[in-house]
């Protein structure tokens, strides 16, 4: 298979396709309407792929990407609510495709992927990290929340405690921190990145990447007591630290 996009361009070799995130006009990826729409078509192209058996994405920029397009949210945010809804939900089930792709898939981070950026990442079964790579929701910071299906993803990788910390303190995470809590799944050089997913795809099997995948997809496993537990710590901590 084959796509070539402004931003968004598939090619696969040795039934590894590679989905680069590459903005062509722009010094940094970005997730605006057009580059969503070539996702689309991408992922569609993906899903029907003949003798594909696993997906990298990865930057060729020096940063994954760094968040949604600020310049088209007023605009958007002009909109009736219903459009809003609208908008969200096709974007959402572009993310939930990329999830849903018949194969494992990795994705490979460096420099920064914030915001939406991070939520592509999310998507995937799993992901890899430079050493010196950010990622985070900071979405609050600009009186917004995240869109794109991190506030689902996001509690089932790292814990519902750990997950409202980073969505409602907007947090970016280093590699280390990222590791830690489970929001990645290795960290290495910047250098190996690619060879890492690709380690990482080949590996996938014994990895359990469908139980993994069905976990995230899953509702979140808490009982009640866990429920109280987890909701009024975290959400203490947020008050806490704003009135700090």
């Amino acid at each position: 298979m084959r796509y070539e996009g402004q931003a968004v361009q598939v090619s696969a070799n040795d039934g590894v396709a590679e989905l680069v995130f590459d903005a062509r006009e722009r010094a940094v990826n970005k997730f605006d309407r057009a580059t969503l729409e070539e996702l689309r078509e991408a992922v569609a192209g993906l899903s029907n792929a003949e003798g594909v058996r696993g997906l990298l994405v990865r930057s060729a920029k020096e940063a994954f990407i760094v968040g949604a397009d600020i310049l088209e949210f007023g605009a958007m945010f002009a909109q009736s609510e219903e459009d809003i809804c609208a908008y969200l939900a096709e974007a959402n089930a572009i993310f939930s495709a990329v999830e849903d792709l018949p194969y494992p898939t990795v994705t490979v981070i460096q420099g920064v992927a914030l915001g939406g950026g991070f939520e592509m990442c999310l998507s995937t079964d799993f992901r890899v990290m430079a050493d010196d790579a950010s990622v985070g929701l900071p979405e609050v910071q600009l009186g917004i929340f995240p869109g794109f299906g991190g506030t689902v993803r996001l509690p089932r990788l790292v814990g519902a405690d750990n997950a409202i910390e980073v969505i409602a303190g907007g947090k970016t995470l280093k590699a280390p921190e990222a590791l830690k809590m489970g929001a990645v799944d290795a960290v290495v050089p910047a250098d190996l990145l690619v060879d890492a997913g690709r380690d990482l795809l080949d590996q996938a099997e014994g990895l359990g990447w469908q139980a993994r995948r069905a976990q995230k997809k899953a509702p979140l496993n808490l009982s009640m007591m866990e429920r109280m537990m987890c909701f009024t710590t975290a959400g203490f901590r947020e008050i806490q630290e704003f009135i700090d």
